[in-house]
């Protein structure tokens, strides 16, 4: 296993204004310096890290800034995480294609996964088709991540119409997509991480891992996850890519990332 941090926690969780009015526009963005967000993830231990759609777009017309990070901090370029509403047909064709451009960019420079959020939940609740289209539409935006060579899952996520352990597990059985378990968010939403890791098994590709407790996301340690149990049986399928810890936020991002890096050593062999 490698083990990985997200940049989000530097700055925090927030999205493009411009996606307000313009779905092309429509990124995940954190609020803070992407490069310092890389040193100090190098700087804590950690040998890889992901970042968010809206952060690596950045990036487009200085690309060779992006590879300088790399070589700089001596540090991979894990994946990146996008997402879409996925059930509304007169925004899909143009979700997809910011998804397109996303992915030709992390494909450049060097990206292996490619995690997608999402599903919308409508102002007067959830429509039994929304599972269906989410489904056909994740099953198009696999496509559009394989052509570029990364590796496409799924993750579950609050606010979305895929929280709950029914809602998961309707979804995953209308699409061929991989699961990327968020341990956090999976336990927020009702489910227990180390269940939904056992009946997956097969379509774990990536893996997100944050502690949680009394409804707030913690550093990994500072809550009551299971991870011993959940590395027991990633290690039992020969799980050998990485594991991305992915804080939302916290008061000194630095430290954060060093309390988890300190937890993790406790899995290295």
């Amino acid at each position: 296993m490698k083990f990985g941090y997200q940049t989000n926690t530097w700055g925090g969780v927030v999205g493009h204004p411009a996606g307000v009015t313009s779905v092309k526009d429509l990124y995940y963005l954190a609020n803070g310096s992407t490069e310092e967000a890389i040193k100090e993830i190098s700087e804590a231990g950690y040998n890889g890290f992901e970042l968010f759609d809206g952060n690596l777009m950045q990036f487009k017309d200085r690309k060779e800034d992006f590879k300088n990070l790399l070589k700089q901090y001596s540090i991979e370029f894990i994946g990146v995480y996008t997402g879409g509403n996925f059930i509304y047909p007169d925004i899909l064709e143009e979700e997809l294609q910011k998804i397109e451009d996303v992915s030709a960019l992390a494909s450049e420079l060097g990206a292996r996964h490619l995690v997608i959020g999402g599903g919308a939940v409508r102002s007067n609740g959830i429509l039994e088709s929304d599972y269906s289209d989410l489904a056909k539409a994740l099953d198009k935006v696999a496509a559009i991540a394989e052509k570029y060579q990364l590796i496409p899952s799924y993750h579950p996520h609050l606010g979305t119409n895929v929280e709950a352990p029914d809602q998961l597990d309707k979804l995953m059985a209308l699409t061929n997509i991989n699961l990327c378990p968020d341990t956090a968010h999976i336990e927020a939403g009702g489910g227990d991480p180390v269940v939904v890791i056992r009946k997956f098994a097969d379509r774990i590709k990536y893996v997100h891992f944050k502690d949680y407790a009394n409804g707030e996301f913690l550093p990994l340690g500072e809550g009551h996850q299971k991870f011993d149990e959940m590395v027991k049986l990633l290690n039992g399928i020969h799980y050998d890519d990485w594991i991305t810890v992915e804080l939302d936020s916290y008061a000194d991002p630095k430290k954060g990332a060093e309390i988890s890096r300190k937890f993790l050593s406790n899995f290295e062999k």
